[in-house]
């Protein structure tokens, strides 16, 4: 899998199970009640609607950005926009392709966690449980390919996904 790939498998499982995490929490916490299956679907399709558009704008100017200073670089006349058309057409097909990547990532990283808790009703916090052992182990496993401390990395996901709890508790968003 290439680096771009990565990244929006990595952007979007962690944008997924964070926006989860920020919508559902206040529920989940506040009224003591589980999660149902339609608000695990209906958070994870908002999240992963949202997390679309906003990785394929990114990922689009950010490349878009990359050709322009290229350009400037190579002083290209206008023989050498005929190679820059044709590459501007494959980075829109680049990153419709990894803005659905990222799409079907965020969407199951919103979805399990809140799934666990609708399939256990018994335990209502058990979605913010899975959530944050799901980016324990993200952060463990991203940390390997990094070449990073696996606990440091481990540690400041669970915080992260502990302060959008947190965030989620306060704002009672759902």
């Amino acid at each position: 899998m290439n680096r771009f790939r990565i990244f929006a498998l990595v952007v979007g499982l962690t944008d997924g199970v964070l926006t989860a995490l920020t919508l559902a929490s206040g529920r989940i916490v506040d009224s003591g009640q589980p999660v149902t299956a339609g608000l695990a679907l209906r958070v994870a399709l908002a999240s992963s609607l949202s997390g679309t558009f906003v990785f394929f704008t990114a990922d689009y100017v950010r490349q878009r950005s990359e050709i322009v200073h290229a350009e400037k670089q190579l002083n290209l006349r206008r023989e050498g926009h005929y190679a820059a058309r044709r590459l501007a057409r494959a980075i829109l097909r680049d990153s419709v392709k990894a803005s659905m990547l990222a799409s079907v990532c965020n969407f199951a990283g919103a979805i399990s966690p809140l799934m666990a808790g609708a399939l256990v009703p018994s335990i209502p916090t058990l979605s913010i449980a899975v959530a944050l052992v799901f980016l324990g182990a993200f952060g463990f496993a991203l940390a390997g390919i990094t070449r990073r401390n696996r606990f440091a990395w481990s540690a400041a996901l669970i915080g992260c996904g502990g302060a959008l709890t947190a965030a989620g508790i306060v704002l009672r968003i759902v």
